[in-house]
């Protein structure tokens, strides 16, 4: 535990320094990670880990959270033009009614999730609901661990099987950024410490090409949302990672815009 927590303080500090100078930021000085910190980072994961143990070897997808919902929503409407949002914890807290009102979009994001999770229940929460639109966001959890280790490639290939999963049932998928990240107090430096500042650069590079290789719509909010170091906004967050009401506001418009352009 010790070899990690302090692995997480050097890795974190390392990659935001690479971030600062890969976004053109201006020069700040990043909050000092403590080895106290890195602990507090790794034994969060660790209790994440141990938490969701029974659940991760009964239901790793975690099809049971929106099977009710699914069978209840049935098929769409003649005419209908559903949009699913599918992700993890940053789509699950978002209240779509509010951000969208009257466009009745489903949610179904499931938090702590990571791509593997996500391509189990892709048909159950995706291709049975016959959408027209899918707005994917995913991959933060990925990077921080939270069902074990994975590389960039592992990563990058769970985002093409869904994409192709979806083409060929007639879906336009469309990718979200992931969005950026800050280690503006204590909470939000246990987020950080737990995800490379530069692996979400990199998957981000990573999706805005494969979209454009692909004619995949690209939903950008990371640059909406970056400030001049590279992190996160701090009016747009509580915790570091997760968007609070500003947050959602700025978010909303921009995804509104790609799913118009996905539609066409």
């Amino acid at each position: 535990m010790k070899k990690l927590a302090m692995g997480l303080v050097v890795v974190a500090a390392s990659c935001a320094r690479a971030w600062s100078q890969d976004t053109g930021s201006v020069a700040g000085t990043p909050m000092q990670a403590t080895a106290q910190d890195g602990y507090a980072a790794a034994r969060s994961l660790e209790l994440y880990r141990e938490g969701n143990a029974r659940m991760l070897m009964n239901d790793y997808g975690q099809l049971a959270r929106y099977h009710d919902d699914d069978v209840k929503l049935g098929a769409p409407a003649a005419g209908e033009k559903r949009v699913v949002f599918f992700g993890d914890s940053i789509t699950d807290i978002w209240k779509l009614d509010e951000s969208f009102p009257g466009k009745h979009y489903i949610n179904r994001g499931i938090g702590g999730q990571t791509t593997p999770q996500m391509l189990v229940r892709f048909r159950a929460d995706v291709i049975d609901l016959h959408p027209a639109v899918v707005v994917v966001l995913a991959g933060t959890n990925d990077i921080a661990g939270n069902t074990g280790e994975e590389t960039l490639e592992q990563i990058e290939g769970d985002y093409a099987t869904m994409a192709e999963l979806a083409k060929v049932n007639g879906i336009r998928l469309m990718f979200s950024s992931l969005t950026p990240i800050n280690d503006y107090n204590q909470r939000a430096m246990w987020f950080f410490l737990q995800r490379s500042p530069e692996k979400i650069l990199q998957l981000n590079a990573w999706l805005k090409k494969y979209c454009a290789d692909n004619g995949l719509v690209y939903l950008d909010y990371f640059s909406a949302m970056v400030d001049g170091r590279g992190m996160l906004k701090a009016e747009l967050t509580q915790d570091g990672l997760h968007p609070n009401a500003a947050g959602f506001a700025m978010m909303a418009p921009l995804a509104e815009k790609a799913i118009e352009q996905a539609e066409k």
